[in-house]
């Protein structure tokens, strides 16, 4: 009597080099220009849909438009960042909304996708990150104004102002420092930043 195989895991179909290739997806995309960022390529839009094996047309559909596309992909590495950062803060107050912004811009500025971005395109990464209508800039200054609630929610922080004039200040700042070669010609430091933030939320 002829025995049964059992069936092969896709392990072993992959190994075997009989793997059932599923379709790219929008997600696919994204995370192929999240890694071209990490390492400092630039985002081609043509080399991507081939990469994913996908048309122009699309890709294009998937994500809206490269500038689109570049949006999402630094503000997803942002709030990474910014949540492994606080993650790592034991301090309250004042002092935890410094340590998070200094050690965020200093992440950014030594991120070699954003030193790339900046260099080759320095003007459409500024366009990019600080206008209002293609969305980074609202998220980056709502993500610091519920750092600054949970703190003044606590009791460990009190400022005479509405917390979201200055979390817009905090991003202005982090902007400003992040670009600074580009506006002054001066090397980016987030040391800079960090006496002007204790100024701000004494």
């Amino acid at each position: 009597m002829p025995t049964t195989k059992p069936a092969r895991t896709k392990l072993q179909r992959d190994l075997a080099g009989a793997t059932d290739r599923r379709r790219p997806t929008p997600l696919d995309a994204f995370r192929l220009a999240r890694r071209k960022f990490l390492a400092a390529e630039r985002i081609d839009m043509s080399a991507l849909a081939d990469e994913l094996g996908v048309n122009r047309v699309t890709l294009y559909r998937w994500v809206g438009s490269r500038e689109q596309l570049l949006v999402e992909v630094v503000w997803s590495l942002a709030q990474r960042t910014l949540e492994k950062i606080d993650r790592g803060v034991r301090v309250g107050g004042a002092e935890r909304v410094v340590r998070i912004v200094t050690r965020f811009l200093a992440d950014v500025i030594s991120n070699e996708g954003m030193r790339r971005w900046l260099a080759d395109e320095g003007e459409l990464a500024m366009r990019l990150l600080t206008r209002h209508d293609t969305d980074f800039q609202p998220r980056l200054i709502d993500a610091m104004e519920d750092i600054l609630r949970e703190e003044s929610d606590a009791g460990r922080l009190d400022l005479p102002v509405e917390l979201h004039e200055v979390a817009y200040v905090i991003v202005r700042l982090i902007e400003s420092y992040t670009y600074l070669d580009l506006i002054t010609g001066e090397e980016p430091d987030a040391r800079r930043a960090e006496p002007v933030l204790r100024m701000l939320l004494r």
